[in-house]
């Protein structure tokens, strides 16, 4: 979702008269954006990974399909398990930027994951390993208000794992994210209330979401959602360009070193994470 703010000074003086303000957007050239977080439920056997992709534009424009050539998702490090199994996954397009592509779970939760996109005449690469969570212990609507009043609270509590430094990602529904960190309460149960600005009306149901992140990812995060105000989808067009890790690698020449790209602003806008997703479902009374 999009935000654009105008702020236009009115002067009314004895003549009643309008002036046309014309307004300068921003704009750059179209990315590709790449919408690659894959959330994990390791408890099944196969995973179906879905990963969107389009081009960016300018604001007042609407986004546009890009038409990729391949998308393929290897594993170097996994070891088929019969003779028609392979290190990799081919995506299909299901329907307009989406890409489908089915595999056994176990190709996504060891080794490093690497998606290579062709576009056109130009080549993406990003890298990844998955990164597991921990379940919501409780979920729960509170009654606690902010500025308003018209605040709806959730509560939410979880238990950190004391075995690893650990990031997490909320997805609280409605593209309303948050993160944090486990340096204050590693390896202990931790609570906190979520406040969603606008009431929800009685009757709606949520679903809440909790991510484990690396934390590259978890700083990419941070930055969209303090860019955003909260009220911003991962992908969608940020207000200034955040970087991700899906580069261009057309002019690479040495797959070891990644600094002797031609264009070191030819990248595209987007993520690469396998994650681990535990999610609940709350009903707002």
């Amino acid at each position: 979702m999009k935000r654009i703010y105008f702020f236009l000074i009115i002067v009314l003086s004895l003549f009643s008269c309008e002036d046309v303000i014309e307004v300068d957007a921003p704009s750059e050239p179209p990315r590709l954006t790449v919408d690659a977080l894959i959330r994990l439920d390791t408890s099944v056997a196969v995973t179906t990974a879905t990963i969107k992709v389009g081009l960016s534009s300018s604001f007042f424009d609407s986004n546009d399909v890009a038409d990729v050539d391949q998308m393929i998702i290897q594993n170097l490090d996994y070891e088929p398990t019969s003779p028609l199994d392979q290190n990799f996954i081919i995506f299909r397009e299901t329907e307009p930027g989406v890409f489908q592509g089915s595999k056994n779970t176990s190709f996504f939760t060891s080794g490093n994951l690497f998606l290579n996109i062709e576009y056109g005449e130009e080549r993406y690469l990003a890298s990844t390993r998955f990164v597991p969570s921990v379940p919501i212990d409780d979920l729960e609507q509170g009654d606690g208000t902010l500025f308003t009043g018209d605040e709806t609270e959730i509560k939410v509590s979880f238990t950190d794992n004391a075995d690893r430094d650990d990031f997490y990602l909320f997805d609280f529904d409605f593209d309303e994210y948050l993160v944090t960190e486990d340096e204050f309460y590693q390896g202990q149960t931790f609570e906190f209330s979520y406040f969603y600005d606008d009431g929800i009306e009685a009757g709606r149901t949520l679903e809440i979401s909790i991510l484990g992140v690396d934390e590259p990812f978890y700083n990419y995060m941070n930055q969209l959602i303090v860019q955003s105000g909260g009220d911003q989808g991962p992908f969608q067009t940020p207000a200034a360009t955040v970087r991700g890790n899906i580069i261009n690698v057309t002019d690479i020449d040495n797959m070891e070193v990644f600094d002797n790209v031609g264009e070191n602003d030819n990248f595209a806008l987007g993520y690469f994470a396998v994650v681990q997703e535990f999610k609940e479902t709350i009903t707002i009374e």
